[in-house]
């Protein structure tokens, strides 16, 4: 989806409504064996299946998030549309992906705070990676002689 969509006031183009085709053609490549090749009109199609499933899922959270009068689309909407369209299947690999990308936002988290936990300020930073900065060029420079 395009980071334009919703912000000009017209309406989305099918452009607009897409997912980036490289992406989706790396990823058929991944899956398949090596001998097999995807002719651009089945990725073209892949890609047309996937903005639809996309629709669907959203239409139905955005239904259990407006029962709950909720005003954002939470992970346990989409778990939840997903269950009441059939795909249950799909359930425990989501929680999966949310479980990780939730330990990975911690982690990034963490290391926002070593900065802070530092005690140095930002000046103090950039003047002690400027030093080894320098260093690093002379050792480079030494043995470049």
């Amino acid at each position: 989806m395009s980071d334009r969509e919703g912000h000009s006031g017209a309406p989305p183009t099918d452009e607009d409504l897409s997912l980036p085709k490289a992406t989706v053609a790396k990823m058929i490549a991944e899956l398949l064996p090596s001998d097999i090749v995807c002719a651009k009109e089945t990725r073209d199609l892949v890609i047309e299946c996937c903005v639809e499933f996309i629709h669907l899922i959203s239409s139905e959270a955005n239904e259990i998030c407006e029962q709950e009068s909720k005003k954002t689309i939470a992970p346990e909407h989409i778990i939840g549309a997903l269950k009441r369209l059939g795909f249950d299947s799909f359930t425990s690999e989501v929680e999966d992906v949310l479980k990780d990308h939730k330990q990975q936002q911690k982690d990034r988290e963490k290391k926002v705070s070593k900065f802070e936990q530092s005690g140095l300020t930002e000046e103090e930073l950039l003047a002690k990676q400027e030093e080894l900065f320098a260093a690093s060029r002379a050792k480079f420079q030494s043995t470049q002689q």
